[in-house]
């Protein structure tokens, strides 16, 4: 890579010159600056991201902290990864991906650095370890989904707690009785924010319309179709007519498998709705009614709220929770009322 002295030397002036130049902090003659100009071009110079620091300039690069587990669903999270590269490139600004599974190590390395000008923090824990740090360095960070301990963070995420309470509301209002979440693997319910959240609303909703509300995993550390239809087969059994699906692409596919392969029609005899969905449910060989999850409106929103953070228009702490929508497919309906003797 050309270094600054290169540059120099190539367009016959000072290296003070092409600092002025490239940083427009003092003026340059025109000739001078488009000899420069082509010099950089010719030589592919860009300037040192630590050098801009110094000077006081900003990067351009945004640090995403996405640490890849053995029980990572790679497709959702690759799908925020690509959202967030595509919001920040909108801005003029590059990734710095850190898919360290000791999140914090990497986090903590690019803040000490200085390479980046934000840090995004992706697969948000419960009990995560970066919060601590995210309030101790200055770097600003900007977590897209919500930790227990969120006090002074800037969070992102879709309002799961609404979005769970929508689903059982819908099943309550067409009338079913007896409904049940099949939710995200075991290990999710420890390892990822948003799992718990979904649970915890439905029963509250459940318990307030007075409703019966069974739970199914849908795997112990991986996605399994097996366990899933499993699941599902135990929930028809115990008299089921209503399900909400908050869990993978491959168990939404294995739910609806089991229940086609029962006999069981939806919605003429189970209604389905889906919560959280990142993938289009109308795609799915049965298309589901969803309250989806849309990667590109939480990393948009987050990417502005990082670009806010390096203004004088900075964002309050809190969390900036996305209204959900229901999306409507024609899989919920009345359940038949049994005819009387």
């Amino acid at each position: 890579m050309a270094k600054i002295d290169e540059v120099a030397k190539a367009a016959g002036v000072s290296i003070s010159t092409v600092s002025y130049a490239l940083s427009g902090k003092r003026p340059v003659a025109k000739d001078t600056r488009e000899r420069i100009e082509k010099a950089v071009r010719e030589l592919g110079y860009s300037p040192n991201a630590g050098a801009r620091m110094l000077a006081g300039d900003r990067t351009h690069i945004f640090a995403l902290t996405e640490p890849l587990r053995t029980d990572t669903h790679a497709p959702t999270h690759m799908a925020f990864v690509l959202a967030t590269a595509v919001a920040a490139r909108r801005q003029g600004y590059d990734i710095l991906l850190l898919t360290d599974e000791e999140a914090r190590a990497g986090m903590s390395r690019v803040a000490s650095s200085g390479l980046v000008d934000a840090i995004l923090v992706l697969d948000v824990a419960p009990d995560d370890p970066r919060v601590p740090l995210a309030r101790a360095i200055a770097t600003p960070s900007v977590f897209i989904g919500v930790p227990d301990d969120n006090d002074g963070l800037v969070c992102v995420d879709l309002d799961f707690e609404t979005a769970a309470a929508m689903a059982v509301d819908a099943l309550a209002d067409a009338g079913h009785e007896r409904i049940a979440l099949v939710g995200q693997t075991d290990i999710a319910y420890r390892s990822s924010n948003f799992p718990p959240r979904v649970r915890v609303a439905a029963e509250r909703r459940a318990a307030e319309r007075s409703l019966s509300l069974m739970f199914r995993s849908s795997g112990a550390v991986m996605v399994d179709p097996a366990a899933t239809r499993r699941g599902v087969r135990e929930l028809v059994d115990a008299g089921v007519t209503g399900l909400i699906l908050h869990c993978a692409q491959e168990a939404h596919a294995a739910a609806l498998d089991e229940l086609a392969e029962r006999g069981l029609s939806v919605p003429t005899d189970i209604s389905v709705v889906a919560v959280g969905s990142s993938f289009d449910t109308a795609a799915l060989p049965t298309a589901v009614d969803s309250i989806p999850l849309i990667p590109q409106a939480s990393c948009d929103l987050a990417v502005e709220l990082a670009m806010r953070s390096l203004g004088a228009d900075r964002p309050e702490p809190g969390l900036h929770l996305i209204p959900p929508t229901y999306v409507g497919h024609g899989s919920l309906r009345r359940p038949a009322v049994p005819a009387s003797s």
